[in-house]
C-alpha cells in the first residue's frame, strides 16, 4: 500500500493495482500485461525471482524493477541475469522509486547503491 500511495502522489502513473503474492502476480501479468511491474524478492508462495521469470514470459515487454529488503550479492545477480531493470533497496524507496521509475520508462536501469 505504501509504494501504492507513493506512486498516486509523485507519479501520474496509471491502471496502477497490486498483488499479494508472487502466482496473483504473474496471473495479473498475464491479463493485464503491464509495462512495469515492482516486485519484492520475498513472497509468500513463490519467490520474486521466480515469479518475475514467470512475468517476462507472459509479458515479455514489462520492465521488471525489484523493491526489496534483500541484498545478498547471489539474489543481486540472479536478477540482473533476469534482465532486471531495476533493483531498489526498501529503506531507499522513498528517495529512490520515482527517480527509478522515470529512468526505466525512459529505457535506463537504475539499481540502488
Amino acid at each position: 500500500m505504501f509504494v501504492t500511495g507513493l506512486l498516486h502522489r509523485k507519479c501520474e502513473l496509471q491502471g496502477l493495482t497490486e498483488a499479494s503474492a508472487g502466482l496473483e502476480a504473474i496471473e495479473k501479468a498475464r491479463q493485464l500485461q503491464p509495462l512495469l511491474v515492482l516486485i519484492d524478492i520475498a513472497l509468500p508462495d513463490v519467490s520474486g525471482i521466480e515469479a518475475a521469470r514467470r512475468i517476462r514470459d507472459a509479458s515479455p515487454q514489462a520492465k521488471i524493477i525489484f523493491l526489496t529488503q534483500e541484498a545478498s550479492p547471489e539474489v543481486i545477480s540472479e536478477a540482473v541475469k533476469l534482465g532486471a531493470s531495476g533493483y531498489i533497496f526498501k529503506s531507499e524507496a522513498v528517495a529512490s522509486l520515482v527517480p527509478a521509475l522515470e529512468a526505466v520508462l525512459h529505457g535506463k536501469q537504475f539499481f540502488s547503491k
